[in-house]
């Protein structure tokens, strides 16, 4: 069976360029891959002269070669010779890790136009903050010494002296890799020489030896606004690392973490105070003086009989809200005391108290007449 124009195959004119026969084959690649045509008896024969034609046509030496002669420039020793491979002569491997990378490349490594890598961005860096409670209620600026590298100066970044260009590989020719033949299979590996970069620096920068960039401490001012919590993050664009031969710095994330509080506990935008009070003061009432977080006071009355765990409310006293929506509340939970180290006079009011007290105690009369309920039931 004669085989058909390789054109006609891709579905391009003879006069389509470099990268429009590179994107019909492509389309039919995917299009025609075996896997995606199971049923199709015929799918693989289809696809493997979809490859052989993309293979003549992408090498500039053999298109001029098949331009001029056809088909016969590979038959009988014209033009050059079949290469060995799938599919008639075409490098099958060759074909396909070009379409591979070209869809995969910047997923995979972030390749650039032609192989040739990109500048590497630098790395992301975190940085944990600790800091008040009252620091979180009025917002801070702090500064911070961060660790790391910035860009090279004296190269511009570039890692050559003077900070020049650095130069295609002439290895492999900035693809990053070398290709070895071995029968049917094409080898790849990492290029030796450039390490996979595609390019080499001919004269390294003294300052940083050609890695475009330095380990360098820097001092940063933060401003940490009112409302923090923690787990808070903050970002610095272009704060973190230096990217490497003049790619983009990384990001600065600094992570909030609010330090305990001695007198206060938070839930989110509300603080809950604990304040003692005495026997006395909770049996007849009266006025306590707690402390607010922005460090002013306020007196809140005491209602007569108050219990511990009695709680009452400061309205706007919480914390800001970190986006705005004001501020949340203030709750005081009261803790009634007992005394203790009674003087014998204390003692003596006391047992007198408690001889003359009638029904003063409604929460423990309420408890004991369970208990009573409860013993009566176990013995039927």
């Amino acid at each position: 069976m004669a085989k058909r124009d390789f054109y006609e195959v891709l579905g391009v004119v003879r006069t389509a360029t470099t990268e429009e026969i590179k994107k019909a084959y492509r389309t039919k690649a995917k299009e025609l891959h075996p896997d995606r045509n199971k049923d199709d008896p015929d799918a693989e024969a289809r696809f493997k002269e979809v490859n052989e034609a993309y293979d003549c046509l992408k090498d500039a030496d053999r298109k001029a070669a098949y331009d001029r002669y056809g088909h016969a420039a590979f038959e009988g020793g014209m033009g050059g010779g079949a290469r060995g491979g799938f599919g008639g002569g075409a490098d099958f491997s060759s074909a396909f890790s070009d379409v591979f990378e070209d869809l995969f490349g910047d997923f995979m490594g972030g390749r650039s136009p032609g192989g040739r890598s990109r500048a590497t961005r630098g790395s992301d860096l975190r940085y944990n903050m600790g800091i008040t409670l009252e620091e979180a209620f009025r917002g801070v600026q702090k500064t911070i010494s961060v660790p790391g590298s910035a860009s090279c100066t004296a190269c511009n970044g570039t890692g050559a002296e003077g900070g020049a260009e650095p130069q295609t590989c002439p290895t492999c020719s900035g693809m990053g890799k070398v290709r070895a033949q071995n029968g049917f299979f094409t080898v790849e590996r990492t290029c030796p020489t450039c390490g996979g970069a595609g390019q080499v620096v001919k004269n390294p920068c003294r300052v940083c030896h050609g890695a475009g960039r330095i380990e360098k401490e820097r001092n940063l001012s933060v401003n940490i606004p009112a409302g923090v919590e923690t787990g808070t993050r903050i970002r610095l664009a272009g704060e973190g690392e230096a990217g490497l031969r003049g790619g983009p710095s990384g990001d600065l994330y600094i992570f909030i973490e609010v330090r305990e509080h001695a007198l206060f506990q938070r839930e989110g935008v509300h603080l809950f105070c604990r304040v003692p009070v005495s026997m006395a003061a909770a049996a007849l009432g009266g006025e306590v003086e707690v402390p607010t977080i922005d460090g002013g006071r306020s007196r809140v009355k005491v209602p007569a009989g108050s219990q511990s765990g009695r709680q009452m409310r400061l309205r706007g006293k919480g914390m800001p809200a970190l986006r705005g929506g004001g501020s949340g509340d203030m709750v005081i939970e009261l803790a009634v005391e007992t005394p203790v180290n009674l003087t014998a006079r204390q003692k003596e009011l006391l047992r007198e108290f408690e001889k003359i007290e009638a029904s003063n105690n409604p929460e423990g009369d309420s408890f004991f007449k369970k208990v009573k309920n409860f013993w009566d039931s176990m013995t039927g």
